[in-house]
């Protein structure tokens, strides 16, 4: 493998001391140790490093930022003369794909490394809050969503972090504070600051012309982003906070083809994630999609802030969004008790404590079963008479059959109560029932709004705002199911106007999608 590999770099001698890259570079070269050895180290939160481990001959530096050129989180020192055969990222991508036996050992290895990184988190970046807060909250989600290590020293519970605060003055109101590699801190930092700050935010040319923009990074646009760019097709992904959708907040799903044990939404995404990366397709993270300008060639897709993708075709995988209950004063209780995602984070802050979950389809399924081995009890609301008709029978079986849920039939939350945080959850039922219950946590997965305000005025949508798809103009309809109004622009996954709300279908739709863009690239030549 070593020799297959000479072709694609070339060989240095490194004196011993000398680094091949530190933390926080970008897009850094693999090197492939041929004689001598080579420190990897972290940051440990001081300013200073401390060893990982140490490579040798016939192994490999890297991780997963090695795929998507982001900041990386380690260094790379020689310890003593070392020669090296040193392969830049671009050729190592295309080692990647010409060589699928030494691919699988270096994803393999990626994977298992950024696995090891995320477990221990001793140093790099921490977080310095209440674990109940909901800036914490937010800041620990998007960075498990984008797979960055971190460590949270919970100001609620750990008696010297209070010691700290008192000491160095840093007032509640300035908290959460990210403490970047011991050295620069950051108070209540918003997702695109720590994606700038940590290196996580994508680069890309303002005047180069994609063939594909995907916009949304859920189960269907990672799909259509696999496989476009393994078909060659120059991609870009656009997501407002990170990879994984409605899909990236569910515990775990047992009914997707392939994961006999289930698998986390999050894991999904990770994994699919990787595989795009892998391929050539660019991740562009807390940014969001503003405006499409849909009436001239190439399409440019106007992001938050400011900046513009220009491509010859746009798939809409924006998804959607879990509705609000309509009860007065829930936005003050958002983060702060009120949740839309039930996952190990929100888990953990149900501990001891009773939970609320509302809702009769599969994700307010997976959240309570989820939720039963971790809160004292678990309650499920529901409008309706029963459960048969929205969630798939292995979840109804074990919502029936566990001793820690209950399920209330016709009944609607009327008010939520607590002082800074959720404390009591209250509801009504038709049969006269008010029930006023303790719970320091409420689950909400009712339906969902469509991410499709910035389509407006681009393409049909039906009255509920979904994307409306295959017309049946006799013009469109060489481009296949999933184009919309407007020939060059494709909706898939939940974003689509009846679709089926499933992560196989969405997965489906978005690897298929791809037959139809290589259509309208086609005809675009034939003009």
């Amino acid at each position: 493998m070593v020799q297959r590999a000479w072709r694609y770099g070339r060989r240095e001698t490194v004196d011993g001391g000398q680094y091949l890259y530190r933390v926080g570079d970008r897009n850094v070269d693999l090197f492939i140790i041929l004689d001598g050895e080579v420190d990897i180290l972290e940051s440990d939160g001081r300013g200073g490093h401390g060893l990982i481990t140490t490579h040798q001959a016939n192994q490999f530096t890297g991780e997963l930022d090695q795929l998507s050129g982001r900041a990386v989180l380690v260094c790379a020192k020689v310890a003593r003369p070392t020669i090296v055969l040193r392969i830049p990222r671009s050729s190592m991508l295309s080692m990647v794909r010409a060589e699928p036996d030494i691919a699988e050992i270096m994803m393999r290895a990626f994977i298992l490394r950024r696995a090891r990184l995320q477990h221990s988190a001793e140093g790099g970046t921490l977080i310095l809050g209440s674990e109940n807060s909901a800036d914490c909250l937010r800041i620990r989600s998007f960075l498990l969503r984008n797979g960055y290590p971190h460590r949270l020293v919970d100001t609620d519970k750990d008696p010297d972090a209070r010691q700290a605060l008192d000491l160095f003055d840093i007032s509640e109101a300035s908290l959460p504070v990210v403490v970047i590699e011991g050295q620069t801190s950051v108070s209540r930092p918003t997702n695109r600051d720590l994606a700038e700050i940590l290196g996580i935010a994508e680069t890309f040319e303002a005047d180069h012309i994609y063939d594909v923009v995907v916009v949304g990074a859920g189960p269907a646009g990672l799909a259509a982003a696999v496989y476009s760019a393994s078909e060659g097709l120059d991609t870009i992904v656009v997501e407002a906070f990170g990879p994984g959708g409605q899909a990236g907040t569910s515990s775990k799903i047992e009914n997707y083809l392939g994961f006999p044990m289930g698998v986390s939404g999050q894991g999904l995404a990770s994994r699919a994630q990787v595989q795009a990366q892998r391929f050539g397709a660019r991740l562009v993270v807390a940014r969001a999609a503003k405006r499409l300008e849909c009436t001239s060639h190439p399409f440019k897709v106007e992001l938050d802030d400011g900046q513009v993708i220009s491509a010859r075709s746009v798939v809409v995988a924006s998804g959607a969004r879990y509705r609000r209950l309509n009860v007065p004063g829930i936005e003050l209780f958002e983060g702060q008790g009120v949740h839309y995602a039930a996952t190990a984070l929100e888990g953990r802050l149900c501990a001891g404590s009773d939970a609320v979950v509302v809702g009769g389809g599969n994700s307010a399924g997976q959240a309570a079963v989820y939720l039963s081995a971790r809160a004292r009890h678990v309650h499920i609301l529901i409008r309706g008479n029963g459960l048969s008709d929205t969630m798939s029978d292995y979840l109804v079986q074990r919502i029936m059959q566990s001793s820690s849920i209950t399920l209330h039939t016709r009944c609607s939350v009327t008010a939520l109560e607590g002082s800074g945080r959720l404390e009591l959850v209250r509801w009504a039922c038709e049969d006269g029932r008010d029930i006023a219950q303790p719970a320091a946590n409420l689950f909400l997965m009712i339906g969902a709004l469509p991410n499709t305000d910035w389509l407006e005025g681009c393409v049909n949508l039906d009255r509920n705002g979904f994307v409306v798809t295959a017309p049946g103009a006799e013009e469109l309809q060489e481009f296949g199911q999933y184009v919309t109004s407007r020939p060059g622009i494709f909706a898939v996954g939940d974003a689509r106007s009846k679709s089926i709300k499933r992560v196989a279908s969405s997965v489906g739709e978005g690897s298929v999608v791809v037959h139809s863009i290589h259509s309208w690239l086609a005809s675009l030549q034939q003009r």
